[in-house]
């Protein structure tokens, strides 16, 4: 096959299809429809005159030519991009586009500071900002829908990232409980509150994110409140804190999900925990990290979320301090 029959158009097909393993998943990531996608699959294995997957029921396997074909569209992609995002430099009139993607809370305690500083710089720099669970994040990224993702990396399959990761903040667990109950001291909590707290300490709210860290969660409430029971199954962390305010239970999360804006959320009182901190990293095309205006926007990510202050968060009550010796007698399924 000569260059000009093997166009960029079916180098992106193939490059996405190999990254999601499905056809289905690849379609969704590309807009486009499944049996557009095995057409132009089909004419590029014609073309170069060798199978490039071995097709399963449920998986497209890369053979020996795919995975070779793979590194090489890597490195062709990743130029023809860079090749793109520098000529707008060269269009007169054009604004700087950062097309971002990443989880609520991150984006919501993060970006608006970034944001300010990084128009003192560029100051016609525009930004398309999606809220989008790390799982879709990922998505959009592999389909060069946006160009940075702000996620958890352990959120993510380390084996399922091709991109750059840097990172940005750590994001400590926090135990969130109703205002106007005192944990302090509590070493039981069922003989050591009252009636109506010791229920509300009790009504746990749980996690529908079907990961390790959704199952890490419930061994956390059945090691620290064996008398707990789950009152809601969320998949939200905002919906979780709503309900605390409420005063219907608590819940796990991550401290930055209880800031609004640079505040911390009204009606809630906090604890810390020692919960493994949640490791906050931004992911990026390789060569978009030596580009402008990402370089700097990374640079001042970073430096944001090396100083981002945290909401109020009172010491570890006594019973929350027994349960890292239970959990460590017992490691995660994965």
């Amino acid at each position: 096959m000569s260059r000009s029959q093997m166009t960029l158009h079916q180098l992106r097909i193939f490059w996405t299809v190999a990254h999601a393993n499905t056809l289905t998943r690849a379609s969704k990531q590309l807009g486009l429809a499944q049996p557009s996608l095995s057409q132009q699959l089909a004419k590029l294995e014609e073309g170069i005159g060798a199978k490039l997957f071995e097709r399963t029921r449920t998986r497209m396997e890369l053979t020996d030519a795919g995975r070779f074909l793979l590194r090489k569209a890597e490195t062709i992609l990743s130029n023809v991009d860079e090749a793109e995002e520098g000529l707008k430099e060269f269009s007169e009139g054009t604004r700087g586009l950062l097309r971002i993607a990443g989880v609520n809370s991150v984006l919501r305690v993060l970006l608006p500071e970034v944001v300010e500083r990084l128009i003192k710089v560029f100051p016609d720099i525009e930004l398309d900002v999606h809220e989008a669970a790390p799982v879709d994040t990922l998505e959009l990224l592999y389909a060069r829908h946006v160009n940075v993702g702000l996620v958890a990396s352990n959120s993510i399959a380390e084996a399922g990232v091709s991109f750059h990761q840097t990172p940005i903040a750590h994001d400590p667990y926090v135990f969130a409980v109703p205002a106007g109950i005192d944990l302090s001291g509590v070493k039981n909590p069922d003989t050591d509150l009252a009636p109506a707290a010791r229920r509300a300490v009790n009504n746990c709210i749980q996690f529908s994110f079907g990961t390790t860290h959704t199952r890490r969660v419930e061994r956390w409430y059945q090691t620290v409140l064996p008398s707990h029971r789950i009152i809601a199954q969320v998949r939200t962390y905002e919906v979780a804190l709503s309900m605390v305010q409420a005063g219907l239970g608590v819940c796990l999360v991550p401290a930055f999900t209880a800031f609004a804006g640079s505040s911390p959320l009204p009606g809630l009182n906090l604890y810390m925990t020692d919960e493994p901190e949640r490791p906050l990293v931004a992911l990026m095309a390789a060569q978009h990290t030596r580009m402008e205006p990402y370089k700097t926007f990374l640079k001042i990510l970073q430096e944001v979320g090396s100083v981002v202050r945290l909401p109020d968060i009172s010491k570890t009550p006594p019973f929350l301090l027994k349960r890292a010796d239970a959990l460590k007698e017992a490691p995660v399924e994965a």
